[in-house]
């Protein structure tokens, strides 16, 4: 292979001054594929505001800058560890997570990765192992929805937000939502019964006004909503599965849950559930594949841009101007 065929392109996080300073380099050497690892060719790399934080030094245990960025993506299998024992062959697309998926290629562990649904391109199984999982991991094992609840989903218009109002409903759940105003029309048309502006001051006397208390809340905005969603959770039945803190994290204490707060506050990280209780997140796969075969999951429709245009997107992914599935081709 010649020195050229052994370099490509992928955005490289110089600081923790955010996004402005993810780079375009075109001189990156290609991974090679260490123990139990893939070699992937990079169709398709998922955006999500977890590369945001990372980009502020803010994501717990993220990696210190200078880094190769992104860390999800689908693609090709191009050659594999020698100790790999898989029955994926070479030439199989895949989807899962690694370091520098904002890039033509990189690794993935092979015990982590799913393969392509069938007729569906690298794009659209993007969100497989981390939207759609962690919507129905915070649904179903941790938050325990049944027929006739009441859900609250924060966010409701991006990645998780979405497959969590499809999911709820599929559930048989009634679903109050929270999203920008010029995103309520996308909310509302995925099942969403009430879509509420996550800002309004009286947000939790409107949520009860509406629902009498709610039985799960999907907590992704943090700081500025926790209060809320303590609020409005059914006191002592209700459940609280936290897992994002875009807006930064806040406090719960003891006597917070004894005096003030009834409410059930469960953690979910999906890599870290995953790692912890793999014959749930086994189960979980399943579910998912369930849900593909009969409809429920779609396959994605992102809004691919450039891999150039990474920085961008993550602006606005930030300043929250964005909705859905984002991605980049390293590519074009």
């Amino acid at each position: 292979m010649s020195t050229d065929e052994q370099l490509m392109t992928a955005l490289v996080q110089h600081s923790h001054e955010g996004p402005t300073d993810l780079v375009l380099a075109t001189d990156r050497p290609r991974p090679v594929p260490g123990p139990g690892e893939y070699l992937i060719r990079v169709g398709a790399a998922g955006v999500n505001f977890a590369d945001v934080t990372q980009s502020r030094g803010a994501y717990e245990g993220g990696p210190r800058a200078p880094y190769p960025a992104g860390f999800e993506a689908a693609g090709e299998i191009v050659a594999a560890a020698p100790d790999v024992e898989s029955p994926l062959r070479i030439g199989t697309h895949v989807v899962g997570v690694g370091a520098g998926a904002f890039a033509q290629y990189m690794t993935m562990q092979s015990a982590d990765v799913l393969p392509v649904p069938a007729g569906w391109s690298d794009a659209e199984s993007l969100g497989l192992v981390l939207n759609w999982a962690t919507a129905l991991a915070a649904l179903k094992p941790l938050g325990e929805i049944e027929p006739g609840q009441t859900v609250l989903v924060y966010a409701a218009a991006g990645g998780v937000g979405q497959a969590a109002v499809r999911l709820a409903r599929h559930y048989g759940a009634r679903v109050i939502a929270t999203a920008s105003p010029a995103k309520h029309a996308i909310v509302k048309a995925l099942g969403a019964e009430e879509v509420l502006d996550s800002r309004r001051p009286d947000l939790a006397a409107e949520i009860l006004r509406l629902t009498g208390g709610i039985d799960v809340v999907l907590e992704s905005v943090g700081e500025a909503t926790f209060g809320t969603s303590l609020a409005v959770a059914k006191p002592f039945t209700g459940r609280v599965i936290v897992f994002g803190a875009a807006s930064g994290h806040a406090e719960l204490s003891t006597r917070d849950l004894i005096f003030t707060h009834y409410a059930q506050v469960r953690g979910l990280h999906i890599s870290n559930w995953a790692a912890a209780a793999p014959a749930a997140f086994a189960d979980l796969l399943v579910e998912l594949e369930a849900l593909i075969d009969q409809g429920v999951y779609p396959p994605g429709t992102p809004r691919i841009h450039p891999l150039a245009q990474g920085p961008d997107v993550l602006r606005q992914l930030e300043a929250g101007q964005t909705s859905g599935k984002h991605a980049l081709d390293p590519w074009s």
